[in-house]
């Protein structure tokens, strides 16, 4: 009888994972928009001379890059490459400015669209029929790449150019819609338009919702990803995460940035970046790791658990000292809030060190860009509890709701 029971236990034990974390076995890959391109509307390309606008993150699904795909194939003339934030094929920091330069492995031009401009010029684009834009975003307002398809979008405009928009999946999936809907005066090309922290659609979804609601009123195709719900992250669409950018490594980063992402503007604490879990940790010399981590799990937040956590940076913000904090464990990736857990971690910071000058006013003008608004620092400071700040955010989000209905392209 024991022994049956040990068996029965094993079993259960087994399935469980299983049960946890459907998402870690998907039935079908999903198709992303090169794939479909390729598939289904080739006959886009015909005769064509084409800018690529990429980087490593576009790729085919069998991770084949998109730039080696289109230039091997004879039917495609593909004429010039387009860099943005960390370059073509991913290896310049974050921030860092990026000259034009010629692409050893193909010959072709890469023109770089984050140094000194970060718009296709004129002469950029001169001989080009048509641009495609093929990236990977993470599904949260404070990232480059979706200002750099922004600005392409208006360069080809402006030079009576098509553009064609792969799409990808939202890693964070196309339900989850958080956070402060950024207010103009806190726009940059960390966030150029009033769109909410974290805004739920996908890159291509997002390209149409800019081309209307904003005029930039391109010759704009978006070629959608295949067999894609909503319901669905990254996790579960069978694809395989490339990074993004260097510290966004793995395909549950994205859920981490819209938590601590902010936060990390203020560089008076770490939130993992120069450690082996970037925007995993929020850590000081000056926390109580026990205390810190207690108080935010008392708060009871969707999703997610708080565990002590000692550690020391190798570089970036705080580098080579002893910091205590705490490590975000995510455990339920559809109920998590990641805006409602970075407002709460913030409160609880000020509340347990009310001494310390966390909003430093050196870096105060990044944290509002990234936050798009200078409403939650000040609230903060003025006393009012994480869930008082979080209701503000209410109306403007369901407006945004409203709005983006139209441009939504996979309704389950």
């Amino acid at each position: 009888m024991l022994r049956r029971s040990k068996a029965v236990l094993f079993t259960v034990l087994m399935i469980l994972p299983l049960a946890a974390f459907p998402q870690q076995f998907p039935r079908e890959k999903v198709k992303l928009g090169i794939d479909v391109l390729l598939s289904e509307n080739i006959d886009l390309l015909e005769g064509k001379r084409i800018g690529l606008v990429t980087n490593p993150t576009g790729v085919c699904s069998n991770l084949t890059s998109t730039i080696d795909t289109l230039n091997m194939r004879p039917d495609v003339n593909l004429v010039a490459l387009f860099g943005p934030e960390h370059g073509v094929r991913g290896d310049r920091y974050a921030g860092q400015n990026i000259s034009s330069y010629t692409d050893e492995k193909t010959g072709l031009p890469v023109w770089s669209l984050y140094g000194k401009t970060k718009k296709p010029t004129r002469r950029m684009l001169q001989g080009i029929d048509l641009l495609i834009f093929d990236m990977q975003d993470i599904g949260s307002r404070a990232y480059t790449y979706i200002y750099t398809m922004a600005r392409t979008m208006e360069a080809a405009r402006e030079n009576n150019i098509p553009i064609l928009i792969l799409d990808h999946p939202d890693p964070l999936g196309g339900e989850l819609v958080e956070g402060p809907v950024l207010k103009p005066a806190f726009r940059s090309f960390i966030g150029l338009y009033p769109i909410p922290s974290v805004y739920g659609m996908t890159i291509g979804e997002l390209a149409l919702y800019f081309n209307s609601e904003f005029k930039i009123d391109a010759d704009l195709t978006v070629i959608p990803v295949r067999g894609w719900k909503r319901s669905q992250i990254f996790a579960e669409t069978g694809l395989v995460w490339v990074p993004t950018s260097p510290h966004v490594p793995c395909m549950e980063t994205p859920f981490y940035i819209a938590a601590t992402g902010c936060i990390g503007e203020l560089q008076t604490v770490n939130v993992g970046v120069g450690y082996t879990l970037p925007f995993q940790l929020v850590g000081a010399p000056w926390f109580d790791a026990s205390d810190l981590a207690a108080e935010l799990n008392h708060r009871h937040l969707p999703g997610v658990l708080f565990r002590p956590a000692f550690y020391r940076p190798y570089y970036s913000t705080l580098a080579d000292q002893n910091l205590q904090g705490v490590q975000i464990h995510i455990i339920d990736f559809k109920t998590f809030k990641p805006m409602l857990t970075q407002i709460h971690i913030l409160v609880a910071m000020k509340k347990l060190y009310p001494s310390q000058q966390i909003f430093d006013q050196a870096r105060l003008a990044m944290f509002n860009k990234a936050m798009g608004t200078d409403f939650v620092w000040k609230a903060i400071v003025g006393g009012q509890t994480a869930g008082e700040i979080y209701a503000t955010f209410e109306n403007d989000i369901t407006n945004f709701m409203t709005k983006r209905k139209k441009y939504l392209l996979y309704k389950e």
